[in-house]
């Protein structure tokens, strides 16, 4: 679940571009008015905490590429609200999305695997200190796909925590990840090789580049030539990096942990949406944090040196808290090789449509153009250029 609060400024530009929009939070109000109230929703069975009627849902917008999802709502009844997730099965007849989904448990995007950490009590259990929504009901519909009502969470989404706040979440996640290093869950639904399944059947796959548009002088102008040469390496061939992580120490990963996933609840942090949990590396949810809290300019990207500072030490701290004694430079390593290898597309997507200056559908925000959107980047960019050279083989 994505808890999306506000806009911010005009064009916001990033990599979930063309399959991500924002939208109020769970604490914005809920419509007064039925009348939008769609057919997937109308049909479904209300837990007790909402009452025995939907009075009103207010659509929360997510991830349209993600054939998994069907829709995501703030319901509205007699006795209160909930957000409704309806997850899907696959359908062979739809056109290739970014984030397909699968039959197969331990398929990265697995089409259930969000209800299963809801009703088997993980998500409410796996990190010591980090809450879940609270799970109201699991329903079967009869199409197939599963209607996930959780509470509706109030507080301040991730995105507007201070960095010495996600630096005390990194340590959280430190010392919850090192309960569950070198024994990751045997259970047959949580995701396995993530990161390679991801780049292989993920949004790289949609990402449109061609040789010339590295050289574009719209990029050419505020990405120097060394930094496209590196970008388009790494583009190019990530598999060093992949190697890396596959032989790093493994834990328990949530697998999609950047701010719109965070909100401050009284002080206690809380996680959402568990889609993609399961098997990682020890070390690959700070590399996402470090580099997603600013990619879609939902942070300011002056501060990701900070994020990145903060979220690595908070991480180790939490570690070291957690009793896990390995080194601290194989998972600073680790870092770097998941983040550089996660993100190897970026640059790529972002050299494609400044060539085109094209900032695309989902552009939200800050950007007045694409060459613009390529400038405020560049800080991310170089970032994930010097973690492909500093992580070692």
């Amino acid at each position: 679940m994505l808890p999306l609060s506000r806009r911010r400024g005009p064009d916001v530009f990033g990599p979930r571009g063309d399959f991500f929009l924002l939208t109020t939070g769970y604490g914005g109000r809920v419509p007064d008015s039925s009348a939008d109230i769609g057919p997937l929703v109308s049909e479904v069975r209300p837990p007790r905490a909402v009452g025995d009627v939907v009075l009103a849902a207010e659509p929360l917008r997510h991830g349209l590429g993600n054939a998994a999802t069907a829709g995501i709502w703030r319901v509205r009844g007699p006795a209160g609200t909930a957000i409704l997730k309806v997850a899907r099965r696959p359908a062979g007849h739809e056109p290739a999305r970014a984030f397909p989904t699968s039959d197969e448990p331990d398929h990265w995007n697995y089409w259930r695997r969000e209800a299963l950490a809801y009703q088997t009590g993980l998500a409410a259990t796996a990190y010591a200190g980090i809450a879940a929504p609270e799970l109201l009901a699991a329903v079967a519909r009869a199409d197939g796909g599963i209607e996930l009502w959780v509470s509706d969470v109030t507080g301040a989404a991730g995105w507007d925590w201070p960095v010495p706040r996600l630096g005390r979440f990194a340590c959280e996640l430190g010392a919850s990840q090192a309960r569950w290093a070198g024994r990751v869950p045997g259970l047959p639904w949580l995701s396995r090789r993530w990161l390679a399944q991801y780049l292989a059947e993920g949004p790289p796959r949609v990402t449109q580049v061609a040789d010339a548009d590295w050289d574009h002088p719209g990029l050419a102008a505020v990405w120097p030539a060394g930094l496209r040469q590196r970008l388009r390496r790494l583009h190019a061939d990530h598999g060093r990096l992949l190697a890396r992580v596959a032989g790093a120490e493994r834990t328990l990963c949530h697998l999609d942990v950047w701010p719109a996933n965070l909100i401050d609840s009284g002080g206690t942090s809380v996680l959402l949406d568990w889609s993609f949990t399961g098997d990682g590396a020890v070390g690959e949810d700070i590399a996402n944090l470090i580099i997603d809290s600013c990619t879609d300019g939902l942070m300011d990207v002056a501060l990701l040196p900070e994020i990145a500072a903060s979220a690595t030490d908070g991480y180790l701290r939490g570690l070291r808290d957690g009793g896990w004694n390995g080194s601290a430079d194989a998972v600073r390593a680790t870092i770097a090789a998941c983040g550089a290898a996660k993100y190897s597309w970026f640059a790529a997507m972002v050299a494609g449509r400044a060539a085109r200056d094209h900032i695309g559908p989902s552009s939200y925000g800050q950007d007045s153009s694409a060459a613009a959107a390529a400038l405020r980047v560049t800080p991310l960019v170089t970032l994930i250029a010097d973690w492909a050279e500093t992580a070692p083989p």
